[in-house]
């Protein structure tokens, strides 16, 4: 997926990020966990999105500095302030930043140019805190479009081992992976996509829109996807992973 498109279907989410992003809030509160002490006195969110995980590194560390960058303008201006980038190319002086966060934003990028800068930033001694999708993600979704046409209807996610691989040529150290399954329920199909769209994910969910289908292929669509339906409703997985790795000292 380009870069402009990427920009455009976030920024065009922004108003209506918070009250669907069930998956970026847990997926935060679990990256957070994962970081202990010492307290980073500079930190960067980068791809911060609305701004939700700003709050929870500020209520964990109150005396840090926390920067704000994101690729779409409508969600830093949402987040209250911060810089618009790209974070495969970000505007900091090599080691402004004790700690590096980015949750769910890997999996737009080039994970290789992105952890590099977030490297070439990070002070000497510096933590990454990452989060991004895997393979798996939106499984029953594939599993409902399949057969229906020749499209490949969910994006594939990069396996763990290519953030790993870009950790160790960028230089980390101590490097934790680890693989998570959040799933969420729906009333319906409908409901799912609509979700999809209000995060600016939709193109996580189809690279063809479903208006495009007809009627009698949406509704086998439909139909597939039932047959995942479970007591609280229609689920819909996600495969996350989470990073965190240390700069060296020297």
């Amino acid at each position: 997926m380009s870069k402009h498109a990427v920009r455009r279907s976030f920024d065009r989410a922004a108003a209506s990020y918070d009250a669907a992003a069930r998956l970026q809030r847990n997926v935060c509160r679990l990256l957070l966990d994962r970081l202990a002490e010492p307290a980073p006195a500079r930190i960067l969110d980068a791809g911060c999105g609305t701004g939700y995980a700003l709050g929870l590194l500020a209520g964990r560390w109150p005396a840090a500095k926390v920067v704000a960058a994101d690729f779409a303008p409508s969600m830093v201006t949402i987040a209250g302030g911060g810089v618009c980038a790209d974070i495969e190319a970000l505007p900091f002086a090599a080691a402004s930043f004790d700690l590096y966060w980015s949750s769910l934003s890997f999996q737009w990028c080039d994970a290789g140019r992105a952890v590099s800068e977030a490297a070439r930033v990070l002070a000497p001694g510096g933590r990454l805190a990452v989060s991004s999708l895997a393979p798996g993600t939106l499984a029953e979704l594939q599993d409902a479009f399949a057969g229906t046409d020749r499209h490949r209807h969910v994006l594939d996610f990069p396996p763990a081992d290519v953030l790993a691989s870009a950790c160790a040529t960028a230089g980390f150290t101590a490097l934790k992976l680890e693989r998570r399954t959040l799933r969420f329920h729906h009333g319906d199909l409908a409901a799912l996509l609509r979700e999809l769209k209000a995060l600016g994910a939709n193109q996580v969910g189809t690279r063809r829109r479903p208006g495009l289908m007809g009627r009698a292929a949406w509704q086998t669509v439909e139909h597939r996807y039932e047959a995942w339906r479970e007591a609280a409703g229609l689920p819909a997985t996600f495969e996350v992973v989470l990073c965190t790795a240390s700069k060296p000292t020297s």
